[in-house]
């Protein structure tokens, strides 16, 4: 019986190793480059892996919603994405829009972030935020909060999502 107690526990912690490779987490992402983000998120379709948005994913980091299957990111409550305008840097130093980057940017997003975007008068310098139930409702929940003990029924992932314990998430790539 202690084999077979032994055994299981072996078994459920190599399959909960397992499932935190499978798994990306962005939390606090400025963003950057758009080429770098295209480049790193083509690499991350490719893997097959889950994406966690778990706070803050502003600018270049946004092209996610693009680039991942809609059905490979999930948002949890902290999720918080932050549009603007693509720019350069100009000839003295200051941000200057860049109207081409800013078009593909924008047009690299699924068409219900255009339109959410373009409700709020589109890309401009000034940042907008999308965050709280209005995310949500765009994108399917995971339920990874720190200060939940266990999901309740209504809290259940949903199929195909996997469900995280704080210590998986924590656990797992941040970007």
């Amino acid at each position: 019986m202690k084999f077979l107690t032994g055994l299981l526990a072996v078994v459920l912690l190599i399959a909960g190793a397992g499932a935190s490779h499978a798994v990306v987490r962005i939390a606090d992402d400025r963003g950057g480059r758009i080429g770098t983000y295209v480049d790193r998120y083509q690499g991350l379709r490719s893997s097959g892996e889950y994406v966690i948005i778990d706070g803050l994913c502003a600018s270049a980091c946004t092209i996610v919603l693009g680039a991942i299957p809609h059905d490979k990111i999930c948002v949890t409550s902290h999720a918080n994405l932050g549009f603007h305008a693509a720019w350069d840097f100009g000839a003295n130093g200051r941000a200057v829009t860049n109207p081409e980057a800013t078009q593909m940017l924008y047009s690299m997003y699924p068409s219900p972030i255009r339109r959410w975007i373009a409700q709020r008068g589109g890309l401009t310098p000034r940042m907008i935020f999308l965050r709280g139930r209005e995310l949500q409702a765009m994108y399917r929940p995971c339920y990874m909060d720190a200060q939940a003990s266990s999901p309740s029924a209504s809290q259940a992932a949903p199929a195909g999502v996997p469900a995280l314990s704080p210590a998986a998430a924590k656990a797992s790539a941040s970007h």
